[in-house]
Order: structure tokens, then sequence, then C-alpha cells
């Protein structure tokens, strides 16, 4: 049987509309939904690697950056909705693909998700270590730096002013333990824990644009476009293009993961209430509001430090750090910032949001295993629910292993950067997947229809390729070294116990 043989549609909405031992609880509306998707997409990307894209990228032009990254989210986005009102399965793009362009390239896109959420939710996670230590500081206390950074990452001690190499991420291993248990307990009890956090966290981006823009310094914002040079990163050792169109591209593909969730929605396709119409409110409203919060964010925030504030002092815990130099005065040799008591909610406030992002991450990659292991491409225990909560528990512990190790032992700028190239590589064959299928099955019931889906596919395959081109050769080496694990085990295993290939087994 061919590598690219198809799963048929009917079979799809046949295990959609199915009710078992074996299926998701249907408790998701349209506002659980948009929630979600804010949830995700509010969190690591905009509070830490807009300042890393500003330090070692494109400096004040970061904002061109949110605005490219953006554009490529918005043709991706349509391309989403339309295949989450057409096809409300688990598994967002994997199971897309199986419909579209067959077995072989669904396990690719499987597998690069799998990149994408389980990453992704390490980076975050080292990314809460980070605003942890910060909170703690609120208190006079710290947790010592060797067991708060990877054993790949060489750190300042802030008391001896030495170079040291972490051990372990402690602080991101406990987060991602405890949000596992969460999502264990059920999707509805954790979207309603998510909604709560997703109102605090726009109100501190809010209440942070507003205070900061009138403290945005001209001069910060001068040059806007730096002009073209390199940036050698002195913990790493990494360089990459400053300034430019280049830099710019590099800065969009990095800010690109403050986008990445709205995509997580789809993977919930089979939880929601009314998945044909409430998918796409809940995929482009999260991606619509996070735009605009977005570009004035990084507007402010880049106004009110410098790209060489964010290059030293302010690389980690960057907002806080923003915000306590804003406005303030020296009082016996010390500098007393005037904003103080907002430094220490938005600290807070990070924390919630964090810890949310994370959630909606694991959710999202629990649902792909589970997708996969129910077509036989992986093991059974990936689609085992349980008994009383009707989540899939045996996955949720499996992937807290190797999230827990990518959060525990890899720098954050390595895996958050790895999330980046995985999800666009997802988003160009969603976008090549939408259009395939309109031309092959036009007869199928969309709740939704790409508006000119064969320009709009164009033009999102082509921004998302120009910022995986920016993100540089190490980043497309990663990619390459993932998909190769990714056929071993799909030639020596998935093939063989696939239930399409091989229905009698």
């Amino acid at each position: 049987m061919s590598l690219f043989v198809k799963k048929p549609i009917n079979v799809l909405l046949g295990e959609a509309q199915a009710e078992g031992a074996h299926t998701l609880k249907r408790t998701l509306g349209p506002g659980n939904l948009i929630a979600l998707g804010i949830g995700a997409i509010i969190g690591a990307g905009l509070f830490v690697r807009t300042a890393a894209a500003a330090a070692q990228h494109a400096g004040p032009s970061v904002t061109i950056g949110f605005i490219v990254a953006a554009i490529g989210c918005a043709f991706a986005g349509l391309c989403y909705a339309e295949f989450a009102s057409m096809i409300p399965v688990a598994g967002s793009a994997y199971t897309y693909s199986y419909a579209t362009m067959g077995e072989f390239i669904a396990w690719i896109i499987g597998w690069d998700l799998i990149l994408e959420y389980g990453v992704g939710a390490a980076t975050v996670g080292i990314a809460w270590s980070e605003y942890f230590n910060k909170f703690l500081g609120i208190f006079g206390a710290s947790i010592p730096g060797e067991w708060c950074h990877s054993p790949f990452e060489k750190f300042t001690d802030p008391a001896t002013q030495q170079v040291l190499t972490g051990i372990i991420n402690i602080p991101a291993l406990f987060i991602i333990l405890v949000l596992t248990m969460v999502l264990i307990r059920g999707t509805k009890g954790s979207a309603l824990v998510n909604s709560f956090i997703v109102i605090l966290k726009v109100a501190i981006v809010l209440i942070f644009i507003a205070i900061g823009w009138s403290y945005i310094r001209p001069e910060n914002h001068h040059p806007f476009i730096p002009e073209p040079t390199t940036y050698t990163n002195p913990h790493s050792g990494i360089t990459t293009n400053f300034g430019g169109i280049m830099g710019i591209l590099g800065a969009a593909g990095i800010v690109f993961f403050a986008f990445i969730g709205f995509d997580a929605v789809s993977t919930t396709a089979q939880e929601a209430k009314n998945p044909k119409k409430d998918m796409p409110i809940g995929i482009l409203g999260s991606l619509a509001i996070c735009t605009v919060l977005y570009i004035l964010f990084s507007y402010v925030l880049t106004g009110v430090a410098s790209t060489e504030d964010f290059r030293t002092h302010g690389k980690e815990a960057s907002v806080s750090y923003a915000i306590e130099h804003m406005s303030g005065s020296m009082v016996n040799g010390a500098w007393v910032p005037k904003f103080g008591w907002l430094s220490n909610l938005v600290t807070v406030a990070i924390l919630a949001g964090f810890s949310s992002v994370i959630l909606v991450m694991l959710l999202g990659q629990s649902r792909v295993f589970f997708s996969m292991s129910r077509d036989g491409l992986l093991p059974k225990a990936f689609s085992d629910v349980h008994s009383k909560y009707r989540t899939p528990y045996k996955a949720n512990w499996i992937i807290f292993l190797m999230v827990g190790a990518f959060a525990a032992f890899i720098p954050g700028d390595i895996v958050g950067e790895m999330t980046s190239i995985g999800t666009l590589f997802a988003f160009i064959l969603v976008c090549a997947g939408v259009w395939i299928m309109r031309i092959k099955h036009p007869e199928v019931p969309r709740g939704f229809k790409t508006p000119a889906v064969g320009l709009v596919a164009i033009l999102g395959i082509v921004v998302c390729t120009a910022m995986i081109f920016g993100l540089g050769w190490t980043n497309w080496a990663r990619l390459g070294g993932w998909l190769v694990i990714g056929l071993l085990i799909y030639f020596g295993y998935s093939r063989y116990k696939s239930k399409l290939r091989n229905p009698t087994s």
C-alpha cells in the first residue's frame, strides 16, 4: 500500500461523532476556545522572546518582526480555521494532513507537532523558572543559579560576578509536573483555570502599555531599523544577523514563538461543543486580539529600555527590568523604582500567564499523541483514556518525561528557536493541505471557507518560508535531525502498525 494512502473523510468524521471509552468529552464553547488560544499565545514569546529578538536580531525594529510574524500567522490561521470547521477531530495539522496528503506526510507533520508543543512547553517552563527567581527576589530569596540553569548554559552570578555553569533547571521541571497533574484531571477544569489567568495577564499587558507609553525614550528607537551587522551571544557563542532585512526576518522567526497557541485550539476540536462554528471563532478571535496587543507591547518595551539593556541586565525577566527602570530616583546610593509595585505585580501575573501557556502546550501535545496512537502510528498507551477523567493520562505522563528533560537540561534560546521552526514547517503544510483539499474534495461541507484560498495559501507558504530562512542554518540542522529520528521510527515501527495500511492487524 502506498506511503501516501489517505484517511477517508467519512472515517474521520465518524471518529469525531463516536462516543465510548476511547473518546474525549465535549465541554468547550467559543469563549473557552478564545481564552484557550489567548492563554497559549500570550506568554514567554511576548515576555521573554521579544527581548531576545531585540537583543540578538533587530533592536527596536522587532516591532516590524511582529508584524511579519502576524501576517504569516493570519494566512495560516485562515487555513487552520477551514480545516478545523471541516474536520473537527483531535490532532490538528496531523489529522488534516492524513486526509489531504496521506499517511507519510501526516507522520512528518505529527512528529513535527511533537517538536512544536513539547519543546514549546519546555521553553515556557524555562521562562517560568527565570521569573520565579525574580518573584523570590521580592522576598529577598533566590534559587542558586546552578539549580535553575541548563548544564549547557553559562550565567553570571550576581553576587560574585563570576561566570558559572548550570547543573539542572529544577523550577522548570517542577511547574511542568504540576501542570501535567492538572491536565490529567480534565480539560474543563483546566479551561476554567486558564480563563482566569487570561484575564489577569491581558490586564497586565494593557497596564504596561498604558503606563510605559509616556516613558518611551526616542533615542531607544533611533535608528528604528539598525544597520546590517552581526551579533555574537557571549553566553552561547552563536552569531546571528543583526539589523536590516535579515535581522527583521530573524526577529520575526523568534517572536513567531509568541503567536504559537492559536493552532493549539484546533487540537481540541473533538472536545468543542459545536466545532464547525466555534473552532474558527476560537482560532481567528484569539489571533486578532493578540496581534494588536503584541505590536503595541513591543513598541513600548523597546522604547523604555535599550537594545544593550536587553543584552545585559534585562536578559532574564526583561519586562520587570524595563518597568523598574522607567522612572525612579536615587536614595542613599540605591535606585528606587517609581513603579516597583507594578514590576512585582507583573512578575506574579507573568508566572500565572506562563503556567497557562504550558497548560495549553501540554494539552495540544497529548491530543496529537492521542490521534497518532488511535491510528496505530504510536503505541496504544498514548490513546488510553482515564476511566474517570476521560483524559489520555498515560500520554500525559510520557510527555512529562520528555518535556521535563528538555526543560531541565537544554538552554532556553535553543529550545525556543526549535519550537519556532517546527511550527513554521507545520504551518507551511497546513497552507498547502487546505488548498489541495479545496481542489480534490470541494463537496465536503465547510463551516468556514478561507477567502481566496489559492492566494492565501501561497502567501502563507512564502511568509513562513522566509521566517524559516531568517532563523539560520543551525536551526535548519536541528529540524533536519529531528525529522531523521522521526523517519527511523516511522519506517521501523509505525508503517507496520498503521491501522489504515494494515486493517486486519
